[in-house]
């Protein structure tokens, strides 16, 4: 049955269909009635596409197995699970209401206090869920659903990790790319601190209806987690209290070290903030922090002088003790027997030394349970800051990591943090440098660009992208450096060059060469060659024009298309000769020539007015745009005289 025509239908023949509530990336969810029990519920069923994926079918029945574990007021209810027509479907509570960022996206910004509610309300579901040891991983407000009522719904725990093992391998990055944690956004393990980040991204959004990073692609977005401030909320928005300020950018350091210690720090300081108190100096500092863009280890490798730790005496050690033997030992100045005044004394001796010893032991308690402060333990050396936490009554724990801000062997960071009372022999954590991480070049050679920066990236590494010219299709990895399986520290740089397209050269001008030459020249640059033909003034065979032009640029083995002359266009001029003037202009004009009339003097009377020659000769080929010249015979008789019998005839002028 396909999952978009399931409207009136009996689901898994329990869950009548009634509409669709909305789509995901794995799943489509729809309102339903529980025909057993009488209830609305909400049925999310994996799409068909991923029913034969493993990994998608664990990661859906993973939600189901994590969240069904959760039973909290602020958390969504799952009712049920199973497969049904070979889909796997979640059966949960239904929430009418709408999410948090249909809310923001229809209304703007939340005023203050309703903003500072609902987050409460988000970090009381996550208080529960690391409680039961369920980080959530992807918090964000499409996820968070709100009634009518103002009740907050945490739901979609698909990618949630419970305890250490998981399904998915350290490395890779899972969650949205607006409300990543930095230390997702490296690929790298995740805690309740990952959670209290993206839950310091939805209070920003609510409060300024934005979140802080913003790009135009997954990659860009995380990058700007890892390395850029993000602005106070009051910077967008002035109303918001500068306590308010503290909170969110406490929730957003870079380092988990740096945030909140757990959902009930972060709570505490909200409500502060809610009844208009000023938050703690902890929290202050590490704002401060956040806005000058400091990580985790940049406190100072300044050494940590202490006073040694005075041990309490030892139980029975009492002056006060002594003097009291001594008081009940002075001799008896009475005759009467003295038995019953010895049993007295001795009587109360017994008391006296057994009231002592028990007031001793309850002393002893009352100082073994006496809360000890937490002294600083870092900027110093791993064996200095052992030797401090176990003079001063609690147990350390050391955990060895890399950090590329500290030398090796160095304590930059505790939990808890300096200040914090705790019972004798409770377990302080240290984390001491390793220097900085070892890791091993991938290869992205091949890959596309944007791909092969993501990659490095997670792997702790930084991408200078350099476009070179090449015959592989643009965007494509041609070389990088150094190799794939090198071993560099964490944050170093690896060059990548990627194709920029195929070398630029230079077009041969070829304009007025004849064909065969210009053909020649561009061959011999590495350009193919386009021929046509067209009517020109030029001789036959002479180039007239070129695209592209000469002298620019074009990517080599491109085509360069050639325009060639077919030689000038002639007509043949028509004879004339014999026509009088006018019958002859208007022949030459029809054909398409012009004309001029030169006077030509004749003595022959029949030439009068008529053309006795013509320039250029008639039925010769000719440019239509050709100018004629005729020349028309005026007559003029031959005068004679008595003494001169001779005739004078003038002949007409020869053709030139």
């Amino acid at each position: 049955m396909a999952h978009n025509d399931l409207t009136g239908t009996l689901f898994a023949d329990r869950y009548r269909i009634e509409r669709k509530l909305g789509s995901g990336g794995m799943a489509d969810v729809w309102l339903a009635e529980d025909q057993e029990l009488g209830r609305r519920v909400a049925v999310k069923i994996l799409h068909e596409r991923y029913a034969t994926d493993e990994q998608f079918v664990e990661r859906f029945r993973r939600e189901a197995t994590h969240a069904a574990g959760l039973s909290h007021p602020n958390i969504v209810s799952i009712f049920d699970r199973g497969v049904a027509d070979g889909s796997y479907y979640i059966v949960m509570e239904y929430i009418e209401g709408r999410t948090l960022k249909e809310l923001v996206v229809t209304r703007g910004p939340c005023p203050v206090p309703v903003a500072i509610s609902y987050t409460r309300q988000i970090v009381a579901a996550l208080r529960y869920a690391h409680k039961n040891g369920i980080i959530h991983r992807d918090i964000k407000p499409h996820n968070v659903l709100v009634d009518r009522e103002g009740r907050v719904k945490v739901a979609d725990f698909g990618i949630a990790r419970a305890g250490a093992s998981e399904m998915t391998e350290p490395g890779s990055i899972v969650g949205t790319a607006q409300y990543l944690s930095p230390e997702q956004a490296r690929g790298a393990p995740v805690d309740e601190s990952s959670d209290l980040y993206s839950t310091g991204i939805v209070l920003y959004e609510l409060l300024t209806g934005t979140v802080p990073f913003t790009g135009e692609t997954p990659v860009e977005i995380a990058m700007k987690h890892l390395s850029q401030a993000p602005e106070p909320p009051s910077a967008r928005r002035p109303e918001i209290p500068h306590d308010l300020d503290l909170v969110v950018l406490r929730a957003l350091a870079k380092e988990p070290g740096e945030r909140y210690r757990s959902a009930s720090d972060f709570d505490h300081d909200l409500e502060l903030v809610a009844r208009g108190d000023a938050v703690g100096s902890e929290t202050a500092a590490a704002a401060t922090m956040v806005l000058a863009g400091a990580g985790a280890g940049a406190m100072g490798a300044t050494a940590v002088t202490r006073v040694g730790a005075t041990l309490p005496p030892a139980a029975g050690a009492s002056s006060a003790g002594d003097e009291r033997y001594r008081a009940y030992d002075a001799a008896v100045v009475r005759r009467r027997s003295p038995w019953p005044w010895i049993f007295l004394v001795i009587a109360l001796l017994a008391l006296g030394v057994g009231g002592w010893f028990l007031y001793g032991n309850v002393q002893e308690q009352i100082e073994s349970n006496k809360p000890l402060v937490v002294e600083q333990y870092t900027g110093i050396l791993e064996v200095r800051a052992v030797d401090l936490i176990i003079s001063d009554g609690f147990e350390p724990n050391v955990r060895r990591v890399p950090n590329g801000d500290q030398p090796a062997g160095i304590v930059f960071n505790q939990s808890p943090v300096e200040g914090t009372a705790l019972p004798r022999g409770s377990i302080v954590t240290i984390l001491v440098s390793t220097g900085k991480k070892s890791v091993r070049v991938p290869s992205v050679v091949g890959s596309q660009v944007t791909d092969a920066v993501a990659t490095l990236t997670r792997a702790g590494l930084v991408a200078k992208s350099v476009g070179v010219p090449s015959d592989k299709p643009a965007g494509t990895v041609t070389a990088q450096d150094p190799a794939a399986g090198t071993s560099l520290v964490e944050g170093a740089t690896v060059r990548i060059n990627y194709s920029s397209g195929p070398k630029q050269v230079a077009v041969p001008p070829v304009v007025g060469l004849d064909y065969s030459a210009a053909l020649q020249q561009l061959q011999a640059a590495g350009f193919a060659v386009a021929r046509t033909d067209v009517e020109s003034e030029q001789p036959a065979g002479v180039v007239v024009s070129q695209v592209p032009t000469g002298s620019s640029t074009a990517t080599k083995g491109s085509t360069i298309t050639l325009s060639v002359s077919n030689g000038p266009q002639t007509t043949p001029v028509p004879d004339v000769t014999g026509l009088t003037a006018a019958a002859a202009k208007t022949t030459l004009a029809d054909a398409g020539f012009k004309v001029i009339v030169t006077d030509q003097e004749t003595d022959i009377e029949t030439f009068d007015g008529v053309v006795i020659s013509q320039d250029p000769l008639g039925n010769t080929q000719q440019d239509p745009n050709t100018v004629i010249t005729l020349f028309v015979g005026v007559y003029v008789p031959v005068v004679t005289t008595p003494a001169d019998t001779t005739t004078t005839v003038i002949a007409p002028p020869t053709t030139p």
